[in-house]
């Protein structure tokens, strides 16, 4: 007795899945690009400095949390989609650099705890002295946090962008805009202190992700290349 096979009848939402790729792939850089330029402090500046910078300009404060709000919820899937494409062609450098790159990206919602909190209290009239203590009452996590950030993201999207590189699918600007982009951060944040060379910086990994997009758009429905 032969069994006739029937194909599914569902709609194929792989063309919206490649579109959805598309779309949210620079969304999460350029969304902490823009934070960065528009926090209220400097990231060398001192607990009490932070605390009375964020709580005199509460309106930016604001956006600046909304900013980091779209930023967790759109890094992690958009540094998926770039591994998609470039673990075929490099899939052991994907692999590590997914492996920095994600916990990295998972760890920002507890390093930026501390902004959310100055921001609350300042909302409520609180004591900036008091803020400021409170803020400095950290659990150990939050600097655990802030080192698998750093060195996640940092290292995880040098490593991203050098397998860009060796898909050979990517622009190579593309490739050398994304591996860059977070040493250029690094410089901005803690050597140099500059928000405008920081949203080049992440604005330079916004370009590239967006380039992934392009990419990932011009692939067939199974994101393999069409040539």
């Amino acid at each position: 007795m032969t069994q006739t096979l029937t194909r599914p009848t569902g709609a194929d939402v792989r063309p919206v899945s490649r579109w959805f790729a598309a779309i949210v792939l620079p969304v999460g850089p350029a969304a902490i690009a823009l934070l960065r330029y528009l926090l209220p402090y400097d990231t060398t500046d001192d607990p009490a400095t932070i605390t009375h910078k964020i709580v005199d300009n509460l309106d930016r404060g604001s956006l600046v949390l909304w900013l980091g709000f779209v930023g967790i919820l759109t890094l992690v899937p958009g540094a998926y989609f770039v591994g998609r494409v470039t673990r075929r062609r490099a899939p052991w450098l994907t692999a590590v650099a997914l492996l920095l790159v994600v916990p990295g990206y998972l760890a920002l919602p507890w390093t930026t705890s501390g902004d959310s909190f100055i921001w609350s209290a300042g909302m409520a009239g609180l004591d900036p002295e008091a803020i400021t203590r409170a803020a400095e009452a950290t659990h150990g996590s939050i600097a655990a946090a802030a080192l698998v950030f750093v060195a996640g993201h940092v290292i995880g999207t040098i490593l991203l962008g050098i397998a860009m590189w060796r898909s050979q699918l990517v622009p190579r600007w593309a490739a050398v805009a994304t591996a860059v982009s977070q040493p250029i951060h690094f410089v901005a944040a803690v050597v140099v202190v500059s928000h405008t060379l920081d949203l080049i910086g992440w604005g330079l990994q916004a370009a590239g992700f967006a380039a992934v997009g392009w990419v990932v758009l011009r692939m067939r429905d199974d994101w393999e290349p069409s040539t």
